[in-house]
């Protein structure tokens, strides 16, 4: 399949790295960035700015930008979504994956998860049974969910962070860094620490994450 890709930053390296590891053509690459038009990621040209990608050309278009809220805003494009999953990752059949979400090399996603649309799960994820992943979310690098975790949407796990069995992560809140999730958390809101413990709250940015 030939494969558009939104976003030319470090975090498109790993989409385009996934998508060819499935044996798909990445078939262009559109970022809104000038300096990084005419470039490439891992072969793939960055042929220009989001506006001018013409959705008829592909047989589906991955967001590949790490800020939440910008892949939110994004998703409204007429565009048809395409969901990829690194060969490596181990996915049980019975879990639900939305379009337009990205899982990468190493993850495992157990039995009965449901994980929604424009998530990003990242290298090495651990998600167990029956958890429950809402749109926009993002598990870095090393994120270990216990079984009955619920993230709602928009949720950030940073690097090596966890969460024990049943806990509700609230709406564009996110976890620290190491962080581990063990009561409930509030929406909007960042927590840190063993065990992670609300801090600041704010309302979701689209600083860009790359």
């Amino acid at each position: 399949m030939k494969i558009a890709v939104i976003g030319a930053g470090g975090h498109a390296k790993v989409v385009v790295a996934t998508l060819q590891a499935m044996d798909h053509i990445v078939g262009g690459i559109f970022d809104d960035s000038e300096a990084r038009w005419g470039s490439e990621v891992l072969g793939a040209k960055v042929l220009g700015p989001v506006s001018t990608l013409v959705p008829d050309q592909f047989d589906g278009c991955i967001i590949a930008i790490g800020a939440n809220a910008v892949r939110k805003r994004l998703a409204e494009l007429p565009i048809r979504f395409f969901t990829a999953v690194h060969p490596s990752a181990i996915i049980h059949p019975s879990v639900l994956i939305g379009d337009g979400t990205v899982v990468f090399a190493g993850t495992v996603i157990q039995p009965d998860t449901v994980v929604g649309r424009h998530c990003i799960i990242n290298t090495g994820a651990m998600v167990d049974h029956d958890c429950g992943i809402e749109d926009y979310c993002h598990l870095a690098p090393g994120c270990h969910l216990a079984g009955g975790v619920v993230l709602r949407e928009g949720v950030f796990m940073g690097i090596g962070s966890s969460a024990i069995p049943n806990m509700t992560v609230g709406e564009w809140s996110t976890i620290g860094a190491g962080g581990t999730v063990v009561r409930d958390i509030p929406e909007y809101c960042t927590a840190t620490g063993v065990p992670a413990k609300p801090g600041k709250f704010s309302y979701p940015s689209e600083e860009v994450v790359t």
